[in-house]
């Protein structure tokens, strides 16, 4: 494995623990949870009918560990913080935002569905970047 290809194993960890933390308090009720389940049309209750919080949690921070290795792949391994943010904010806001806004559009969803979950994958993909780049 060449330097521009090896990965800082406990940065890209640590970069996907605070996704998933960001991820608790983003769809938590001192954020933005009510609203988001306002939006999709759930209850508490509908949620818990609706299947196993483990295995989704599971599979989410899964989910946002390849997301973690893909953008240590993209930044590189002699990133600085200054490019790992630029390169986090670009992939979240201007790749997965978009493309959520793409998709959002076609299926009617609302503006306030958009800006809470393309929210909060642009500031995650900033934080990953930001831990990712200044991390050597």
């Amino acid at each position: 494995m060449t330097e521009s290809t090896s990965f800082n194993y406990l940065a890209i960890l640590v970069a996907t623990v605070s996704t998933f933390l960001l991820g608790g308090i983003w769809y938590s009720p001192v954020l933005f949870g009510r609203t988001w389940m306002q939006e999709m049309g759930f209850t508490d209750e509908s949620l818990k009918a609706r299947g196993d919080a483990g295995r989704i949690m599971g599979v989410s921070f899964v989910l946002e560990l390849i997301m973690a290795f893909n953008l240590a792949a993209f930044i590189g391994a002699k990133a600085s913080l200054s490019f790992g943010l630029f390169a986090g904010a670009a992939a979240g806001f201007g790749w997965v935002a978009l493309a959520f806004g793409v998709t959002y559009l076609f299926e009617r969803k609302s503006l306030r569905l958009f800006l809470i979950n393309a929210g909060y994958h642009g500031v995650a993909l900033t934080i990953m970047g930001a831990i990712l780049g200044a991390w050597h």
